[in-house]
């Protein structure tokens, strides 16, 4: 079941504006200049940014897989090791690291929403 960094790269590919590039010397993807994720090569993980209450429950629920170091305990990311996670739970958690970086006009062309009239400007 190991995943490698090209599949978080090719699962990521239907998510509008998700560019690669790097964070802290490693490959890493971001939309609308945001990061989402990046490789961690000293043990085969990847950090993906998600809210700390989001974090805790993935942690509580499958430790296996998801999991953060000190260094990560105040911020809003976990630690998925990639020998351990589903391609489908992967592309599931990238989506909503994705949604939660995304500007309205990319959530709203992935959603298949029109877009939000615009505002009208007082005389």
């Amino acid at each position: 079941m190991s995943v490698s960094w090209k599949d978080v790269v090719a699962l990521t590919k239907t998510l509008p504006g998700v560019v690669e590039g790097t964070s802290y010397g490693t490959p890493a993807l971001r939309v609308a200049k945001t990061f989402m994720t990046r490789l961690r090569t000293e043990d085969d993980s990847i950090v993906i940014k998600l809210p700390i209450d989001e974090r805790d429950m993935r942690i509580e629920a499958a430790p296996e897989i998801y999991f953060i170091t000190d260094h990560y305990k105040a911020w809003p990311a976990v630690l998925v090791r990639l020998a351990k996670v589903s391609k489908s739970e992967l592309k599931a958690v990238l989506e909503r690291a994705w949604r939660d970086a995304a500007p309205k006009k990319l959530l709203q062309a992935f959603d298949g929403a029109p877009p939000a009239p615009a505002k009208r400007r007082a005389k």
